[in-house]
C-alpha cells in the first residue's frame, strides 16, 4: 500500500484496515513458524504498511492539535 492511497482514506478506515493487518500480520507468523509460509517477504510488507498508516494517523493527530492551539 502505498502512503497516497493511506492519504485518501478516512481515519475510520485506516483504523479499520489496521487491524485486519495485525491479524493479517498474525496469520503470517503462525505460517511462519509452522514452515507453511513460502514468501517469507509478505511479513516484512505488512509491518511496513502498518507502520505507514500509523504513521499517517499520528501526523493528523499532531496537525489537529496544532491547529487547535
Amino acid at each position: 500500500m502505498k502512503i497516497t492511497e493511506i492519504n485518501e482514506m478516512s481515519t475510520e478506515e485506516i483504523l479499520k484496515r489496521i487491524a485486519e493487518e495485525e491479524n493479517n500480520q498474525l496469520d503470517l507468523r503462525f505460517q511462519h513458524e509452522l514452515k507453511q509460509l513460502t514468501n517469507t517477504a509478505k511479513l516484512k510488507l505488512v509491518r511496513r504498511d502498518i507502520a505507514r498508516m500509523k504513521t499517517v494517523l499520528k501526523q493528523r493527530e499532531l496537525q489537529s492539535a496544532k491547529e487547535n492551539k
